[in-house]
């Protein structure tokens, strides 16, 4: 038994050691993704903000569609170029999140519920007439880290902040 308790003691630390960077970094990577190739979506395809201009909560339906596409579609871009490589993370994460909030509330939330068992049909990939807000809600869930513990050891963030 002795000679056990160094071993797992060991392999304790090299996870500690791997877990200031390895998990946010996978966040980042797959988050990051996520936001640019919607983002991409968006710059080569056409805007239906107009179609849902009725839906964004206060104050963001005070916004022209034109402008609103604009931000969304930028922000998606450069928050996850910035996700990728860690810089200015907990911001872009922030941003990340209230572009979300928008997009479930405007885009994927069901019209109408009466009861939070219906509500839970939502929670899908696809819409059934129930909403669909299960991708955008893993999102939000996936951003929360990287805004409340930034970005990790692997990345500019970490670099910068070592170096200034």
């Amino acid at each position: 038994m002795k000679a056990v308790a160094p071993l797992f003691l060991n392999v304790h630390r090299q996870l500690d050691r791997v877990g200031t960077w390895l998990p946010q970094f996978t966040l980042r990577a797959l988050v990051g993704w996520e936001f640019f190739e919607s983002g991409l979506e968006k710059l080569h395809g056409q805007n239906w903000f107009a179609d849902i201009a009725d839906k964004f909560p206060f104050p963001f339906g005070l916004l022209p569609v034109d402008a609103s596409w604009f931000i969304a579609t930028w922000a998606e871009l450069i928050g996850g170029i910035c996700l990728w490589i860690g810089l200015a993370t907990r911001y872009w994460a922030l941003v990340l999140l209230v572009l979300s909030y928008v997009a479930i509330a405007s885009v994927h939330w069901p019209a109408e519920w009466a009861s939070f068992a219906e509500l839970w049909k939502g929670y899908a990939i696809t819409d059934r007439g129930y909403g669909n807000f299960k991708l955008p809600l893993i999102l939000v869930v996936m951003l929360l880290p990287l805004f409340f513990t930034g970005a990790g050891r692997l990345s500019l963030d970490h670099l910068i902040r070592s170096r200034f």
